[in-house]
């Protein structure tokens, strides 16, 4: 067995010249952008991340600035991400900072977990990456390498413990930052669910290779997008940012959409707060 240390000198050595696109990403130990960087990359891929992500912080370059935004400006600086719940969640997440912790990103962990649309991983991203704290963020990414390189299997063919354990004894301590980084692109890159072993730097010591797994494609079949609700939602929401505010029946016709469908459009996005009514019965992005 290739030892600990071996294994992440291995890893670090590959990540070196790549290290400059996290860094752009994420700067240099900013909790502000690496909280907004993690949120963008939550179901949306980085390469579509890279460019929205510069034109938001440069808009919003600290959590004041975006708590003091209209979700409507938020909601349009976050255009072509899709899933913008997400763009709510960080919005409230940045006010109740402002509330809540003087406007500063906080360093706890449990306060991290408290803000709204901030999950374990995201929290832990954070508190590694924006703070330095030595703690793994563990994505999907991340526990299908730490099963694979050191149990041999599936993440879902071990307890959670067990994966938990090898992320937490293969981190390296000294510079958690770089190290969660590191992982998240190697899982990107060679460890994928149908791995890339001939561009892995640890499939020496890795004991999937070593047991002549191969890996599996996804089993999951996504969604059809053509005429979802997702669909529609995303096509009243790209009318209004257009169009500042419609009544139902011409925004079903800007969206492109038979108007029941929108209306059960709209009627999920006010939910969300994405969308609001206003007195006179229009539709347009709320403007607190």
């Amino acid at each position: 067995m290739v030892e600990l240390d071996e294994l992440r000198g291995a890893v670090l050595d590959w990540y070196g010249p790549r290290r400059h696109a996290d860094a752009g990403r994420r700067g240099r130990r900013d909790p502000y952008r690496v909280l907004v960087s993690e949120v963008m990359l939550q179901q949306t891929q980085a390469s579509r991340v890279e460019p929205i992500f510069e034109a938001f912080v440069d808009r919003f370059p600290d959590v004041g600035a975006l708590a003091a935004a209209s979700r409507a400006d938020v909601l349009r600086a976050w255009a072509g991400l899709g899933y913008h719940r997400r763009a709510v969640s960080l919005h409230k997440a940045a006010r109740t900072i402002v509330r809540d912790h003087h406007g500063r990103v906080p360093r706890d962990r449990e306060a991290l977990r408290r803000l709204p649309g901030i999950g374990p991983y995201t929290a832990d991203a954070v508190a590694s990456i924006g703070f330095g704290d030595p703690v793994p963020a563990m994505d999907t990414n991340v526990r299908r390498i730490c099963s694979r390189v050191f149990h041999g299997a599936e993440p879902e063919e071990l307890p959670a413990t067990a994966v938990a354990a090898a992320a937490h004894a293969w981190l390296d301590t000294t510079a958690p930052a770089v190290w969660n980084q590191a992982l998240m692109d190697l899982g990107r890159v060679a460890c994928r669910p149908r791995p890339r072993c001939d561009v892995c730097p640890v499939r020496a010591g890795c004991a999937f290779v070593t047991a002549g797994r191969v890996g599996r494609p996804s089993s999951r079949r996504p969604s059809p997008f053509e005429g979802s609700t997702r669909q529609h939602r995303g096509a009243v929401v790209r009318a209004l940012r257009e169009r500042g505010s419609l009544e139902p029946a011409a925004l079903a016709r800007e969206a492109g959409v038979d108007l029941d469908p929108t209306e059960a459009a709209i009627a999920s996005l006010i939910r969300d707060g994405i969308v609001e009514r206003t007195r006179a019965g229009r539709l347009r992005l709320p403007r607190r």
